[in-house]
Formats: structure tokens, C-alpha cells, sequence
């Protein structure tokens, strides 16, 4: 039996993440689900946002499954998601975007991972008030970040047959902070020669992911531009609603779904549980369940496929339940 910490998050995260369960256990994976508040219901329950028994119970489970957490724009708490990943030095937030069958967009044979360095950047969240019109936000880039992002990409495109790694900063303008990530980007390039290596500015990078977006394959970049293109590449195939993430450290990993917690559609049934279910399907393989994981991923792409059983956002009209009820099909046949 695996126990793992569950975090069922705000807004739709409770809808999708019940969703996931679910068609985990008809997959007939043994898990023990360690269930901790985390977000709105916490803060008024606690009086604080990420208490200290969801800290302790992903400290001691070492994996974690977490639905959508709303972060306050402009005030309030900070980025529950940006302070996890500070907290267990989940350093690799990693995005698989992939076109699926059945989900039509203006592009196919996209199929490219995303590495973005997941601790510090403008998101360490270091700003001064100068004066009243004027704040400074300190961008942090240091040498063993970037080294180690540069060589879990390689490593993995090493390891999954994957040919190019393409590092993408804007080394022209910030020339030392990123001039010195992608001096440990090369480093980490010089120790793979069967992966071909190549640079590319960020603006340039994101008008090239929607001429070509084909032609990528391992991108590695910074925590900021690396949101940016992780969500701009979902656009591609479909939306944040068909991508997966994990964040990845040394002792602890957490998947979630890339998208937010969507109140707008809380408690109506009707959100998309396939981001966080394809989010599950890795956690799956990184805990050795891969029957389980294959078995949930040929019932996505069924599902998908067929076309008959999707929500709204997919342009369909199924609830989230019947998705789930669905897939719970799919996998049992």
C-alpha cells in the first residue's frame, strides 16, 4: 500500500480531485490517502493558509497529489504553490505537453517537456518599497539552481530518447543573471553529446513555439519565463485542462494540475478532471505503478478520442462525474 498525502485545494479542486480518486482505485492501485487541508478552507479553519500538518504529513509521505489552491493577486498570502515548492526545494517543475487525439487545435505532433527551474528568480518573492512610487523586485539566480535544472533536463533526455534540449533566457539583456544559467546550462550540454543543444532568447523562443512548435523537444529555462511558455505551450494542445505538472526535488515530489481553482464553476459540476487525473498517471510511474498508469492513459486517450463524454471547456457537455464514471469504464474493459 502507498500512503500518500491528498490535498483537495479550493474551488474546483475538490470536484476534480474526488474525480481522480476515483478512477485511481478502479485502476485498482492500494493507496492510503493522507487528506490535508490546504488554502481557503485552512486559513479559516487555522488561520493559516498551509498549516503545519499538511507540511509534516508531505515531509513524511515524500509524494503528494494536490488540487488547485487559489493565490490572492495583488495581497493577501503568498503563492501557497511558490511557497511548497520553497519549502521541500521542489527545484524541477515539469510539464509534458503533448497533442491529443480527439482535442482539436491548429497544431499536431506537438510533443515536447518542459524544465523550469521551480525555487528562486523574480519568485522568491524579494521586494523592497523604495519609497511610495517606487518598488524594486530582486531577481536571484545562483549557480547550483541552474546546474541542477541544466542536468535533471539532460538527464531525462538522456534517459527518454529524447534528441534536442533547447534553453531558452534573455542572456542579451540580463547579462549576468542569465548569462550565468546558461553558462551551467552549457556545462551540463558538454556532458551529453548524444543530445543535440542549441539557445534561444525568450521572446524569440515564444514566437517560435507558435510557428513551429513541432521542432522542440526538452526545454530547459528560468522559474519566470518558464510559467510563461508552460502555459503558452497548453495553449497549443488544447488548454491547461489536458496537461500534467510535477514538482520535483530530491526528497519529495508534488503533482498537480497546471490550471487554477476556477471559482467561477466551483460546485457545478461541470470542470475538467483530465489535468490533475494525467498529473496522477505520473505519480503513478514515479511510484512504480506503471500498469496502473498505462492502463488510465489508454483510457484518456479513448475518451478523448470517441469525443462522446467530455466537459464543456473540451466542448462537450459532460459533468465531472460522468467523466470520471467514464473513465472508470474504460479502464475496467
Amino acid at each position: 500500500m502507498h500512503k500518500i498525502t491528498l490535498i483537495f485545494g479550493d474551488g474546483i479542486g475538490p470536484e476534480i480531485t474526488e474525480a481522480v480518486k476515483t478512477v485511481i482505485a478502479a485502476a485498482g492501485v492500494d493507496i492510503l490517502w493522507d487528506v490535508q487541508e490546504v488554502g481557503q478552507k485552512a486559513l479559516k479553519a487555522y488561520g493559516n493558509p498551509l498549516p503545519d500538518a499538511a507540511i509534516e504529513s508531505i515531509k513524511a509521505n515524500k509524494i503528494a497529489l494536490k488540487g488547485p489552491v487559489t493565490t490572492q493577486i495583488g495581497n493577501g498570502f503568498k503563492s501557497i504553490n511558490v511557497t511548497l515548492r520553497q519549502t521541500f526545494d521542489l527545484y524541477a517543475n515539469i510539464r509534458p505537453v503533448k497533442s491529443l487525439p480527439g482535442v482539436k487545435t491548429p497544431f499536431t505532433g506537438i510533443d515536447m517537456v518542459i524544465f523550469r527551474e521551480n525555487t528562486e528568480d523574480l519568485y522568491a518573492g524579494i521586494e523592497n518599497v523604495i519609497n511610495e512610487d517606487r518598488v524594486e523586485a530582486i531577481k536571484a539566480i545562483t549557480r547550483k539552481a541552474s546546474r541542477r535544472i541544466a542536468e535533471r533536463a539532460f538527464e531525462y533526455a538522456h534517459q527518454n530518447n529524447r534528441k534536442k534540449v533547447t534553453a531558452v533566457h534573455k542572456a542579451n539583456i540580463m547579462k549576468k543573471a542569465d548569462g550565468l544559467f546558461l553558462e551551467e546550462v552549457r556545462k551540463a550540454a558538454d556532458k551529453y553529446s548524444d543530445i543535440a543543444y542549441d539557445e534561444l532568447i525568450v521572446d524569440n523562443a515564444c514566437m517560435k513555439l507558435v510557428q513551429q512548435p513541432q521542432k522542440f523537444d526538452v526545454i530547459v529555462t528560468e522559474n519566470l519565463y518558464g510559467d510563461i511558455i508552460s502555459d503558452l505551450c497548453a495553449g497549443l494542445v488544447g488548454g491547461l485542462g489536458v496537461v500534467p505538472g510535477m514538482n520535483v526535488g530530491e526528497e519529495c515530489m508534488i503533482f498537480e494540475a497546471v490550471h487554477g481553482s476556477a471559482p467561477d464553476i466551483a460546485g457545478k459540476n461541470i470542470a475538467n478532471p483530465l489535468a490533475l487525473l494525467m498529473s496522477a498517471v505520473e505519480m503513478l510511474k514515479a511510484i512504480g505503478e506503471t500498469e496502473a498508469a498505462d492502463s488510465i492513459q489508454s483510457a484518456i486517450y479513448k475518451l478523448l478520442k470517441e469525443g462522446k463524454c467530455l466537459t464543456p471547456d473540451l466542448g462537450g457537455s459532460a459533468t465531472t462525474s460522468e467523466v470520471a464514471q467514464e473513465l472508470c469504464r474504460l479502464v475496467a474493459n
